[in-house]
């Protein structure tokens, strides 16, 4: 009784005040899930009914991106708001050799950590992938409720990471539990959602779907500790496990949905879905050029949807150019939280566009990968991609330049007939990679 007369008498104040209420806000990762690998973006093999009602039911991006071609640079960017080179995560969080004892610097202010500090209960189930050691655990970073794996994948009926290391955690220990992954994380947080109906929230749910091992609900195990096992599992049809771990994260999403329906959430509740990069071969990256890994469209172009009730028109599309790292500052905005102190945002808020559907702005943004550069001003497109030519077997740069107004496929490169437009961009991107070079050498100092 006490309880619900404070909840009440809280909610009082901020009407009088004037304050609106601060919405839930549900933020869904798929993993290695292609720009075509979803209904609504044109798939016909795979079904994905729940993923494509909130399509329908709010917006659909047509130029979103990840921050990074693979898993650990686009979490870190996500989840800072910035550009994953100022915290010296470039590269991916490796299960074996050195990388595994790195992880995103504590000092980085997440977005999970200005939501708690703003009255919002935090949680993050399924895939973190941002540090292995105990001291890079979710829960030193804001979230207050973390279970899940901290590597880049697990066996998802094992939870044994790549390296033949059992890895499932409640918090910062370590807590086996039966289950399928996807269907955990499910489980999760449909439990977290219910405990927290009559307060702000904000749940990230990054799932492991579809990264490999490609394992299916009722395949067998593939890893034991000690042994990881096949790489990417022993199922013989791939494409067919591959398919079936979308569905199961799609009828997940619909169970998100659902519950948050059925508890009168709905029209307080902003709910994100996304991809954390491209498909690998095995998935579909539409028309794009490129796969995981690389920083062609097909790396880094992905899938992203917006659902809001009453605050996002039904149906609707944008073509606004946008990265992961723009959450971040969209959450808070939405919020009506401040920008914490001394910290400086490299993405863009995207409350107008979500909102008012405001027409798409220019900008330049940048990638960096395992030495390939890229960088997009408008429709322009530079990237500097370092291959191995037959002959030499030795890496060299190779230049190109596209208008993707006219070739989103990224198949006539212009960078013999536009040398201004070229000489341009280039100096441009030279001028990001000394600002975010300055930061990660601080990050690694510090």
């Amino acid at each position: 009784m006490r309880r619900t007369f404070l909840l009440f008498a809280v909610a009082i104040a901020c009407v009088r005040a004037g304050a609106a209420p601060k919405p839930n806000i549900i933020f869904i990762m798929a993993d290695d899930l292609g720009y075509g690998d979803i209904g609504c973006y044109g798939n016909t093999l795979i079904k994905t009914p729940n993923i494509d009602a909130l399509a329908r039911g709010g917006m659909r991006f047509t130029d979103y991106h990840s921050n990074g071609p693979v898993c650990s640079p686009t979490r870190a960017a996500l989840l800072t708001g910035r550009y994953q080179q100022r915290c010296n995560l470039e590269r991916v969080v490796t299960a074996k050799g050195p990388a595994r004892q790195t992880g995103m610097p504590l000092q980085e202010r997440t977005f999970a950590e200005a939501l708690k500090d703003a009255g919002y209960r935090t949680g993050l189930f399924g895939k973190w992938h941002l540090g292995y050691r105990r001291k890079f655990n979710p829960t030193r970073q804001g979230f207050d409720e973390f279970v899940g794996y901290v590597s880049g994948n697990v066996d998802f009926h094992s939870h044994i990471d790549q390296a033949g290391v059992e890895d499932w955690w409640q918090g910062d220990q370590k807590t086996p539990e039966q289950g399928y992954v996807t269907d955990l994380i499910t489980q999760h947080a449909l439990r977290f959602i219910e405990a927290h109906q009559d307060r702000p929230f904000c749940l990230y749910l990054p799932h492991e779907a579809p990264h490999y091992p490609y394992q299916g609900r009722k395949d067998p195990p593939i890893r034991k500790v000690g042994d990881p096992g096949a790489v990417q599992g022993t199922h013989a049809d791939k494409r067919q496990a591959y398919r079936e771990m979308v569905e199961v994260m799609d009828e997940g999403v619909g169970r998100v949905v659902e519950t948050v329906k059925r508890l009168g959430l709905e029209r307080k509740t902003l709910i994100v879905f996304c991809s954390d990069n491209g498909a690998t071969a095995l998935g579909d990256n539409g028309t794009l050029r490129g796969t995981k890994g690389t920083l062609f469209e097909g790396g880094h172009r992905v899938p992203a949807i917006a659902y809001w009730p009453d605050k996002i028109r039904p149906g609707s599309r944008t073509d606004q150019m946008a990265l992961g790292m723009d959450w971040y500052p969209t959450m808070l905005t939405l919020a009506g939280v401040d920008t914490p102190a001394g910290l400086r945002f490299d993405g863009m808020d995207l409350s107008s566009v979500l909102q008012k559907g405001t027409p798409a702005i220019e900008r330049t943004v940048f990638w960096r990968y395992k030495g390939h550069r890229a960088l997009r001003k408008g429709a322009w497109k530079l990237l500097i991609s370092r291959t191995a030519p037959e002959k030499t077997g030795q890496l060299e740069p190779r230049t190109y330049l596209f208008d993707l107004d006219t070739d989103l496929a990224e198949q006539v490169n212009l960078a013999q007939t536009m040398p201004e437009k070229l000489k341009q961009l280039e100096a441009e991107l030279r001028a990001w990679e000394k600002d975010v070079d300055a930061d990660g050498q601080k990050a690694v100092n510090l």
